[in-house]
């Protein structure tokens, strides 16, 4: 399930940003030994993001399994115009992006994290 770009190189996450208020472009790359916490690292503290991860985890019954999440980083602290716009977009973002069947929106660190958050909504879909 690993995506690619056209050289072929395994990639473990891309980050989105919106510039001019309209184009959605890839704002960085992880390699595929970052981790989650690389990509975490990569959201800025109080401005929006989109940011697709190859998840690795375990399902509930201890099988290993991988799957693609769409994030919406929409923190409290952003600027209401920068919310609005990476709301409006997210369609257009997952329409672009067909084989993504998790899409978690968080708006805080607490949302981010992954043993509480993130994996219990990816476990649901494994």
């Amino acid at each position: 399930t690993a995506f690619k770009l056209q050289q072929g190189e395994k990639l473990r996450y891309y980050t989105y940003e919106i510039k001019d208020k309209k184009t959605i472009v890839i704002a960085s790359k992880g390699v595929r030994s970052k981790t989650y916490e690389d990509f975490c690292a990569e959201l800025p503290e109080n401005d929006c993001r989109y940011g697709v991860i190859d998840l690795d985890f375990e399902t509930d019954d201890g099988r290993p399994t991988s799957k693609l999440v769409l994030l919406t980083w929409n923190p409290d602290t952003a600027p209401i115009r920068s919310k609005m716009l990476y709301s409006g977009s997210k369609e257009a973002l997952k329409t672009a992006l067909p084989g993504v069947g998790i899409h978690i929106n968080a708006t805080d660190a607490a949302e981010l994290d992954l043993e509480t958050s993130i994996l219990p909504t990816c476990r649901k879909f494994a």
